[in-house]
């Protein structure tokens, strides 16, 4: 008989103890330890590939070699359809692979990833549901990418999976192919909640990408608990995850999140996957921020954005044109900005409004910015500037529904303020890109070329830039030219040459 025993697992990181505790040691959160049963796994239950020829030899241990002795070809990653995906994860899905997906609910995590299977030409995809049915993802795939009739009617194959026998519980794969480009996306449905059963449907399917939705609702016959527990968890992504180094073939796990918007589930679940993304967005607006928040194969500041409508997910090309407004009249305290998320350049717009405190006690609030670098910012302009704004309700906002972290919008801040302060718009075209320093410089930004070709291919007639960007005396000639552009530059140095070009 396998041996069982009974510990204490924290709710919130998953640390492990043989007794209750009130506090827990690792993470000093209260009242979090849950009683959890573990059963000891008998060594003859099949793990997710079984011997070929049926010995249960013991499986050769690993040695230690050499660097240099290792066999590596670089393997091409797997395109999608999908670009901001790609973007994202660093050029495609690497092989092998095990992906995070995080986001609230309703926000349009199942809709990404069946969107993403049933839009991979030439690819077998296995889609694993533990919350749906059949019937119900196949409502979704119909409004997602609408099927042609079939000429005998019938657009779904409902096939008995070869495994197991009559006397065993038999679990349908449904089979959903639909036109892409002229060619054929393959994607298999089986809604299944036990690890084993699916490993079971993969060593028949041999698919090329498995999606599981979601982690939560996985659980092992190994661990005596249910499902959404620290240990269930905890096994099932260690199982997909031998599974996928193994094979090569990439995982993309789907996860819940608590009401603090932590993916749900001990914290080392974050560290076992190489790439985590968080879906972003406010469920009652239609735009979609696919966030990277850990990416071994690329950079962990990409940014991917999408529009969500009744036919699924849309990408958004070029988020400038989205996140500025359209304005008939000039308006004081709005300024564009120029930023950069990961490798895209994006022209935002910024707002302020400053008004005098009817209170006593002067209000301070930043939507999309962080508070204490606008107090900052307002300490700066007090200081050098000489503009009195301790006794002003200061208001500050990121169109778009964004939160921007980069340095170079504090120009852009900074004007916005005083047009809103002096209630004189900015001119028209007009956009900034520099970091505003504590003495009142601007400091210089990076990838400035960037910056700058993004604004002239909006049609903005000028730029205000740092003058440490240009290539100095005695420096080497490696910053920029600015004879290739159009758009007219305008180099400053401190916040007072930015005042009075802008308003004499």
């Amino acid at each position: 008989m396998a041996k069982t025993k009974t510990t204490y697992f924290c709710q919130s990181c998953g640390y492990e103890s043989p007794k209750w505790l009130g506090k827990c040691p690792s993470c000093s959160q209260w009242n979090t330890f849950v009683e959890e049963i573990i059963e000891k796994a008998n060594p003859s239950v099949p793990d997710w590939r079984q011997p070929t020829n049926g010995s249960t030899s013991m499986q050769r241990a690993n040695k230690a070699i050499p660097v240099s002795a290792i066999a590596y070809d670089e393997e091409p990653r797997i395109p999608t359809q999908d670009k901001e995906l790609n973007r994202v994860l660093g050029g495609g899905i690497v092989p092998g692979s095990l992906v995070l997906i995080g986001g609230e609910p309703g926000i349009g995590k199942s809709t990404l990833m069946l969107q993403i299977a049933l839009n991979m030409p030439h690819l077998k995809v296995l889609y694993v549901s533990g919350e749906e049915s059949e019937r119900q993802i196949k409502m979704r795939a119909e409004r997602i990418a609408p099927a042609p009739q079939p000429p005998e009617g019938g657009a779904v194959r409902n096939r008995q999976s070869p495994i197991g026998n009559k006397s065993e519980i038999e679990h349908s794969t449904s089979d959903i192919s639909l036109p892409l480009e002229g060619r054929v996306a393959e994607a298999f449905i089986l809604c299944e909640t036990s690890t084993q059963n699916i490993f079971k449907q993969i060593e028949q399917l041999q698919p090329d990408l498995v999606v599981i939705d979601s982690i939560q609702t996985l659980h092992s016959a190994h661990i005596e608990s249910t499902p959404g527990s620290v240990s269930q968890v905890r096994e099932c992504t260690a199982e997909l995850l031998r599974f996928a180094k193994e094979s090569g073939t990439p995982v993309f796990l789907i996860g819940h999140i608590t009401k603090d918007g932590m993916i749900a589930g001990p914290k080392i679940l974050e560290h076992m996957v190489d790439t985590v993304l968080q879906f972003e967005g406010d469920r009652h607006h239609v735009y979609r921020i696919l966030r990277a928040v850990k990416n071994r194969f690329g950079a962990a500041s990409e940014l991917g954005i999408y529009e969500m409508l009744g036919a699924g997910l849309r990408e958004v090309s070029n988020p400038s044109e989205i996140l500025l407004s359209q304005r008939d009249e000039p308006l004081s305290g709005i300024t564009i900005s120029a930023t950069l998320e990961g490798m895209r350049p994006m022209m935002i717009e910024t707002q302020a409004l400053v008004s005098d405190s009817p209170y006593g006690t002067p209000q301070r609030s930043a939507t999309g910015f962080d508070t204490r670098r606008m107090n900052m910012l307002l300490a700066v302009l007090e200081k050098r500037c000489g503009f009195r704004l301790g006794a002003k309700d200061v208001f500050l906002n990121i169109t778009g529904g964004i939160r921007v972290e980069d340095p170079a919008i504090d120009l852009g801040l900074a004007a916005a303020i005083i047009s809103s302060h002096e209630d004189m718009p900015i001119p028209f075209k007009t956009c900034f890109a520099g970091e505003l320093g504590l003495s009142g410089e601007i400091r210089a930004v990076n990838r400035i070329e960037q910056r700058i070709a993004e604004a002239q291919k909006l049609g903005f007639e000028q730029i205000f830039i740092s003058k440490y960007n240009l290539p100095q005396g005695g420096q080497d000639k490696k910053r920029i030219d600015l004879s290739r552009y159009d758009i007219s530059v305008k180099t400053v140095a401190n916040i007072e040459e930015v005042f009075s070009l802008l308003f004499g």
